[in-house]
């Protein structure tokens, strides 16, 4: 993605199928499966392998003359294993005959939208660190619930809360380590409730493990990778469970489960489109659950003959206890309507695009939410887009909506590399939101509303104004490509915002100003030069910073100076996992931020995302020894 960056991120390694019927989807989807496995051995794909699968199954699945073949919705809901079996030794193995092994276990993951033999080996009864007791569930425990941790998604972590002060950080030491089997990418940030952290990854798996020891009390496969956090809050109504987890999938699921013991209380779709899928974390409030909607619809817009554009993005709000829809609203207003057509007939549809990539921020004095929204797929690029908008939070009515960057419509594959004729004519930079507006209280009472954007701008803006700008600051050092300067979010304190660049370093902002105070510039470690970059989310304890970047180091920073007080090299071998997992390695981070709960840091490792980055399996934790 880019500022979705891995949003569409997850576009290099999750090519989900297009939200239409014909035979350009499968002669398409065969093709990026197999370049989707190629990319991440940077090789470039084969050609003919579309064509090929073109041939052999594009007149049955997709066609509406034949019934009896599977359509793509029906395909989307087996598991790899499921989709191997059946192109090796089930009723497809004659078609599937001529295609390499490695191009069945591409297609296959593709459809299941997670890791190939993931399912059995990533299983907790496996593991042989169970955790011996199981105590209930105590939401007054130091915690980092979600993605921002508070309503406004400041990050930031109170010194009582933490148990871990400034002066305690530079002598933090690795705790334990616990190694996923079969994942490539941990792109679920840590969530920590009642000593336990909770987490999901790219094999499908949510685990919840002890924060002390890493023992492991459950864990809950769902049927897309998971990438959002979770967020941990009373349930009513479901039986036993008093407290749930909750988290979407990539298959635009939404679920909760038991948080002690992982059982499923109840599952949703947040979106029907095809290509729909949750990246920001559903925000939990007041019995409601507050869930953003995004989309891989951008990586497909620019394949000759798939139709773009019709995804819109949106945030749906479900009763908590239950999962019934209460409300939905689309950043985009209008439904796309057909706007003109290519030399071979396909048709272009507008208006689109406009995901939610970050987790809603929650304003109880004002009863709204807030969020960022990403850039167009058609144009003209609608109003929605780019923008940060305010909805209420009971109607879901928009509030007020600010489009900060305009004439922003932008897809995979178009200029500069090619020229297809689905692309728009005058492309945008692809300058989304992918980080969650951050909302804080200044001095004197006033409130402000401070977004990172893709471009390297951050914004301030005034919430009793219908979002007027009151600052705006240009932080980049140099001009951004479509994977952005600033990509899933800062931390703030009570006088300043933090945020990290993709072109390398971490910069420091006063709230009421929008001034610059300090700006650190960080070289990439030895060995991961090609790995530059701080797009992950920063997190903040009282005097210090923490972010985890793309060449693998967890470092803290003073919060006064810029000043690197502590660094931990994650991209390594880990041999000794608590839940003995012998081939565990650290790699890049990219997308989720480091937590910090209870004396304890935690941070996962191995995020391969749009930049081509180290892959890793591994969640660790430091503390003070």
């Amino acid at each position: 993605m880019a500022a979705k960056n891995t949003s569409k991120s997850e576009i290099a390694f999750y090519f989900p199928g297009p939200a239409w019927h014909g035979s350009y989807w499968i002669q398409t989807m065969i093709l990026f499966a197999s370049a989707t496995l190629l990319y991440a051995q940077q090789q470039p794909p084969v050609q003919g392998t579309g064509r090929l699968f073109a041939e052999k199954c594009a007149i049955c699945h997709g066609s509406p003359l034949v019934e009896r073949a599977a359509s793509l919705a029906v395909l989307k809901k087996l598991t790899p294993e499921a989709v191997y079996r059946e192109l090796t030794t089930g009723t497809m193995s004659v078609q599937g005959s001529d295609l390499m092994d490695d191009t069945k276990r591409a297609l296959a993951e593709f459809l299941g939208d997670r890791n190939f033999g993931a399912t059995e080996i990533g299983d907790a009864k496996r593991m042989p660190n169970q955790c011996p007791v199981n105590p209930p569930i105590n939401l007054a425990a130091p915690s980092f619930n979600g993605w921002g941790n508070d309503l406004g998604n400041t990050r930031f972590q109170p010194a009582k809360a933490a148990g871990l002060a400034a002066a305690d950080v530079p002598n933090l030491k690795l705790k334990w380590a616990f190694g996923i089997p079969g994942a490539t990418s941990i792109y679920g940030q840590p969530t920590v409730v009642s000593g336990r952290v909770f987490f999901g990854t790219n094999t499908g798996y949510v685990y919840a493990l002890d924060a002390a020891t890493g023992c492991v009390h459950w864990s809950f496969q769902a049927q897309g990778g998971v990438r959002s956090a979770i967020s941990v809050g009373r349930v009513k109504g479901t039986g036993a469970a008093q407290f749930a987890a909750y988290f979407g999938d990539l298959k635009a699921n939404v679920y909760a489960l038991d948080a002690l013991t992982g059982k499923l209380l109840w599952q949703v779709t947040a979106d029907p489109h095809a290509l729909a899928r949750v990246t920001g974390a559903p925000r939990l409030y007041n019995g409601r659950l507050y869930v953003p909607v995004a989309s891989g619809e951008e990586g497909w817009g620019a394949i000759n003959g798939y139709p773009c554009c019709t995804f819109r993005g949106s945030v749906v709000a479900l009763d908590a206890s239950t999962g019934r829809q209460v409300w939905k609203t689309y950043t985009i207003a209008d439904d796309p309507k057909p706007t003109r057509r290519t030399s071979a007939g396909t048709q272009i549809s507008g208006p689109s695009g406009g995901g939610v990539w970050n987790s809603p921020t929650i304003d109880p004095k004002r009863h709204a939410l807030y969020i960022g929204t990403g850039d167009a797929y058609s144009e003209p690029a609608d109003k929605g887009t780019d923008a940060v908008m305010a909805m209420d939070l009971e109607s879901g009515r928009i509030l007020w909506s600010v489009q900060d960057l305009e004439a922003d419509a932008w897809v995979v594959g178009c200029p500069p590399q090619n020229t297809p004729e689905n692309c728009p004519q005058n492309l945008g930079p692809d300058y989304d939101y992918g980080s969650s507006p951050i909302l804080k209280t200044l001095a004197g009472g006033r409130d402000i509303l401070v977004t990172g954007q893709k471009s390297g701008i951050v914004w301030g803006h005034d919430p009793d104004k219908n979002g007027a700008v009151v600052w705006k600051r240009d932080v980049t050092r140099s001009k951004p490509a479509a994977s952005g300067e600033i990509v899933w979010g800062g931390a703030a304190d009570a006088q300043s915002a933090y945020f990290g660049l993709n072109s390398g370093g971490l910069v420091s902002i006063q709230l009421a100003t929008g001034e610059r105070q300090w700006f650190t510039p960080l070289e990439p470690a030895a060995g991961m030069e090609r790995h530059r970059g701080h797009s992950a989310a920063l997190t903040a304890i009282p005097g210090v910073v923490f972010s985890s970047a793309f060449d693998g180091v967890l470092r803290a920073v003073a919060a006064a100076t810029g000043k690197v007080i502590w660094e931990y090299n994650t991209a390594q071998e880990y041999k000794s996992t608590v839940n003995g997992v012998a081939a565990a390695k650290g790699g890049s981070m990219g997308a989720p931020g480091p937590t910090v709960a209870g004396g304890m840091l935690f941070v996962g490792s191995g995020y391969p995302g749009v930049q081509n980055g180290v892959p890793g399996n591994v969640m660790l934790a430091f503390a003070v020894r």
